[in-house]
């Protein structure tokens, strides 16, 4: 679970670009397949160094299940927000969204390791 934190915290925090985080929010932008392709590609890293997983069709499963779900999150999380103007300095419930976003995530990872083991 350390290692998907870790990976978490680098795609979404450092490697995140302006790029990205300005385009989730627009449904198949490139900006947000990009950002949810590192996902992918963080999970396939976490797989190959952590899991006995001998199969490559199923960690390739894996991360993308990640990917998609990374994607789906982020792009309603942005919506929901600009839905109701919700900002980072104007309502708190934009940042319950992001609590709410970075659980998820968690939960994705949870499953994915209860999967493997």
């Amino acid at each position: 679970m350390t290692a998907f934190i870790i990976k978490h915290f680098i795609v979404d925090f450092p490697m995140q670009q302006k790029y990205q985080y300005l385009n989730k929010g627009t449904f198949g932008h490139p900006g947000g397949i990009l950002h949810a392709a590192f996902h992918y590609l963080g999970t396939m890293a976490v797989l190959s160094a952590f899991s006995n997983i001998t199969n490559i069709f199923v960690a390739i499963g894996l991360a993308i299940f990640d990917g998609v779900i990374h994607y789906f999150v982020d792009w309603a999380k942005v919506n929901i927000n600009k839905f109701y103007g919700w900002t980072a300095t104007t309502s708190e419930m934009f940042w319950h969204l992001v609590g709410l976003d970075q659980l998820i995530h968690y939960i994705t990872y949870i499953g994915i390791i209860w999967y493997v083991i």
